[in-house]
């Protein structure tokens, strides 16, 4: 029984790495390779796996993992932020469309516990493969991407509540009659608040301190066994109280939340979440019989259609009752129009005799194949609203109209995208030199406060050629990029280079993990905020030394100039990251290569065992205690010399293998 789970494993792994890979070509996510491969090799089709059962229970894990991610996600204070999107519309659209779901469910003969099931099923979105799309698309930021992060948001934390009581619908003498039914739910979701305040406080008096020292022993592996001691612990604990392990995960990742180390618990729980996962999507496709699926295939559609219209048009009614435009409100329907992850995690909890086979599968194919659709719906949702709605594309040509007539007055002025804290107090030094600027910014809110400031800050996207005109780009003296997202930097840069050669464009960029690609895109100048900190850190050392402040300007312009190139050769640990923001450093590093004893390199030139095209950079040579930065390209090597190389990690292997082998990498 071992091996041949063990051999299933594998087959499904090999299968899997084949159909992410090729989904990854063509742009596709990788929830529905893992989709595809389970259908494929399921007992309805190809029959590679007879028996899933033993699978699934490995795969259920998947999801336990997702819930404690979820958990460890969790943040009031951007709850709070976002409570337009994510309370206001996401409590509505989950409050209606399990209503009508449910409704109907019940007007079509089902149960009241399979109607209760149904509506959570098809109230969640798929947050992976719409974040992902949005991502891709350049959306995330537009008003129809912060509407579906919001609601999405929400979808995520009302599954909760559906996990605790599902597994209790259906189960034999708690449904006997509505009262002990009544009373079994109660119980559950009593017994689930009491887990809650349990793992809050345990994680605050028992969780935090342990971690603390375990984070002290800097061992990672004990780290890594400690998270998913957590995670595993926390599930066993609610399961035994008779309530879901996905929650007992959940409750544990926010008691985590809010420590230091939450970063470092999501980078060691990701790989064990994402293979799982995968596991999981995968059973879920097994379960499909695609064999039966022409006698319900007319079925399939019908449900399918009902589901996509229904949950637009609801959200789309939603986003009108609360002052969004036509379009902003289809375009978000669209994006979120389909079944998610956490409804099949719903289906697999749910007790087997609350459908029939054949319902069961007319609800499991409506939610693989609206998840199908979900790519074509999100990339085009556009173009679609264009179509549907009536002045959709009028009405941004009227509001690029506005703009343009509200700036005609300007002449050499600057044009400012994002006007968020770094992009006012950009205005703020322009307007103390007497420049006038306008500032294109996603956020309504803070273009709305700006505008009651009666500062020319007007709603839009920075990647719109339009928007850029109608603010006067043809007549700037300069355009400034201070949001934080590099691929809409790039692309903004590439539309503006398309047509002005000549404007400078300043730019800011949190890393240089793209500051080379943005350079290449046309950028003048780029700013690196985490080097700008490095400097000015570093000039208040040296003045606090007495340094001679002109030294020290003149040194830190000369770092400037050269785009930072002295501040870039930094030793990486295997987990460095940036303490402030947590964001991956460049791929670029430094690494020492001792010449030993038989080196074929020694006694040879420096330039002439390395390679002339950049790829690496001689930083220092350290010879018996002397260090000399960096070396002219005639110095001979000698024995026990150690070279600082700068480069990426496979530019830096391949060059300590010709250093030492005389042989390229």
């Amino acid at each position: 029984m071992q091996t041949d789970t063990t051999g299933i494993l594998l087959t499904l792994l090999l299968i899997s790495v084949v159909a992410v890979v090729a989904l990854r070509r063509i742009n596709l996510p990788a929830i529905l390779g893992y989709l595809a491969v389970g259908v494929l090799a399921g007992p309805h089709a190809l029959g590679l796996v007879r028996d899933i059962h033993d699978i699934h229970l490995i795969a259920e894990f998947g999801v336990v993992f997702l819930l404690f991610m979820l958990g460890l996600e969790f943040s009031l204070p951007r709850l709070v932020s976002m409570r337009r999107a994510v309370v206001g519309m996401g409590g509505a659209q989950v409050m209606l469309t399990a209503v009508i779901t449910g409704g109907a469910a019940l007007m079509m003969g089902f149960s009241p516990a399979a109607a209760f099931t149904l509506a959570g099923v098809m109230t969640v979105s798929s947050t992976a493969i719409v974040i992902r799309q949005l991502g891709e698309q350049l959306e995330i930021n537009s008003r129809h991407g912060n509407n579906a992060v919001g609601i999405l948001l929400f979808q995520d934390l009302a599954v909760i509540p559906f996990l605790i009581i599902i597994p209790v619908l259906g189960v034999q003498g708690a449904a006997d009659d509505a009262a002990n039914l009544t009373l079994e739910i109660t119980f559950t979701l009593g017994a689930g608040v009491l887990a809650a305040i349990l793992l809050f406080f345990g994680g605050r008096w028992v969780l935090r301190p342990l971690f603390r020292e375990i984070a002290k022993s800097r061992s990672a592996e004990l780290f890594t066994l400690a998270v998913l001691l957590t995670v595993l612990g926390a599930g066993w604990l609610t399961n035994s109280a008779g309530l879901s392990w996905e929650l007992g995960a959940f409750l544990a990742g926010i008691a985590l939340s809010e420590t230091q180390y939450k970063h470092q618990i999501e980078a060691d729980i990701r790989p064990f979440r994402d293979v799982l996962l995968g596991l999981f999507f995968i059973t879920i496709g097994m379960m499909l019989n695609v064999g039966g699926l022409a006698e319900i295939f007319h079925w399939v559609l019908v449900f399918l259609a009902i589901l996509i219209l229904a949950k637009t048009l609801i959200i789309f009614l939603i986003g009108r009752a609360m002052g969004e435009a036509p379009g902003v409100a289809l375009r978000t329907g669209l994006v979120l129009a389909q079944g998610g992850e956490f409804g099949f995690a719903m289906l697999s909890i749910a007790n087997p005799d609350l459908m029939t086979a054949s319902e069961r599968q007319i609800v499991l194919a409506t939610v693989i194949f609206s998840m199908v659709l979900t790519p074509i719906l999100v990339k085009y949702n556009g173009l679609i609203a264009k179509y549907l709605v009536p002045g959709y594309a009028r009405g941004r040509r009227e509001h690029a109209v506005e703009i343009r007539q509200d700036t005609s007055d300007l002449r050499d002025h600057v044009v400012v995208c994002g006007f968020g804290r770094v992009g006012q107090n950009v205005a703020r030094l322009l307007s103390s030199e007497g420049i006038d600027y306008t500032a294109i910014e996603v956020d309504p809110d803070i273009v709305q406060q700006a505008n009651e400031a009666g500062l020319r800050v007007y709603f839009g996207n920075s990647t719109h050629l339009d928007i850029l005109q109608s603010a006067g780009l043809d007549r700037a003296r300069a355009l400034v990029l201070t949001h934080l997202d590099d691929a809409s930097t790039i692309k903004t840069i590439e539309i503006v280079r398309g047509t002005n050669r000549d404007i400078p464009i300043i730019v800011r960029t949190r890393t240089d993990e793209h500051l080379d690609r943005i350079h290449d895109a046309g950028a003048t100048e780029v700013v690196a905020s985490v080097y700008e900190m490095s400097l000015a850190l570093g000039g208040h050392v040296l003045r606090t030394l007495r340094v001679p402040i002109s030294k020290i300007l003149r040194q830190m312009e000369e770092i400037r100039r050269e785009d930072y190139a002295p501040l870039r050769h930094t030793f990486h640990g295997d987990r460095a990251r940036d303490e402030n923001d947590f964001a991956p450093l460049a791929p670029r590093t430094l690494k020492n290569v001792t010449l030993v004893p038989g080196a074929k390199s020694v006694g040879q030139r420096l330039g002439d065992v390395l390679p002339r095209d950049g790829s690496v950079v001689v930083d220092a040579i350290n010879r018996h205690g002397i260090r000399g930065e960096s070396p002219d390209e005639g110095v001979v090597l000698q024995e026990d010399d150690v070279l600082t190389l700068y480069g990426a990690p496979e530019a830096l292997d391949m060059a300590e293998e010709c250093l030492l082998t005389g042989r390229p990498g």
